[in-house]
């Protein structure tokens, strides 16, 4: 009797990463991610979140609530670095972002005089790292920042992502499992799609 065969390449990363968000310092490498994501680290908190939520339903709404924390504490930090770092720190990050600096005064301008878009460019593609740098940038008073950051962020990983998983997870992962490849490549494009929104448009 043959073996089953083991998964490959995406299909084993998928594998891994549901094994990993079960064990028991899943729930802080995703308070680390988030936290540095919200900063300085380019990859959304999202790869992480799916799969521990998919893997443990009962608990999705607990996970994405967490996720959303540390994101709004790591958005802090982005908002001390446009604050307090722009000539060193927030220079080097948006260079290495390749963000353009027309790009950052555009979304500076926009936090100087509505405050209130943080709460709409942080949920959508868009890195959330230059929403808080900008935010800090603009000087934003730090009390709006927070709440706008904590409205932002709750409702882009519990209300989106919590509620769908929670109606729509065993589906979500059946599906997920049978057109992985291609789940996986459209979630790229989607990160692509907010960097390339976020220098062009």
């Amino acid at each position: 009797m043959s073996d089953v065969a083991k998964p490959r390449g995406l299909r084993a990363l998928y594998a891994w990463m549901l094994t990993k968000s079960q064990g028991r310092n899943a729930w802080w490498a995703l308070a680390c991610f988030a936290f540095a994501e919200a900063s300085f680290f380019p990859i959304p908190p999202d790869v992480m979140l799916l799969p521990m939520m998919l893997a443990d339903r009962r608990h999705a709404f607990r996970l994405a609530a967490w996720c959303a924390f540390w994101s709004v504490m790591g958005g802090m930090l982005g908002y001390a670095i446009g604050a307090l770092f722009w000539n060193t720190a927030g220079l080097w990050l948006i260079g290495v972002l390749h963000i353009p600096l027309a790009k950052v005064e555009l979304y500076r301008q926009s936090f100087s005089n509505h405050a209130y878009m943080i709460a709409v460019q942080g949920a959508t593609p868009i890195p959330y790292k230059l929403v808080t740098i900008a935010s800090g940038l603009a000087g934003v008073p730090f009390a709006a920042f927070m709440f706008f950051s904590a409205i932002t962020r709750s409702f882009r990983f519990v209300v989106l992502e919590g509620l769908l998983v929670h109606f729509f997870g065993a589906q979500a992962k059946e599906l997920l499992e049978k057109y992985l490849e291609l789940a996986l490549i459209g979630f790229l494009l989607l990160v692509v799609l907010g960097v390339v929104a976020a220098i062009y448009l």
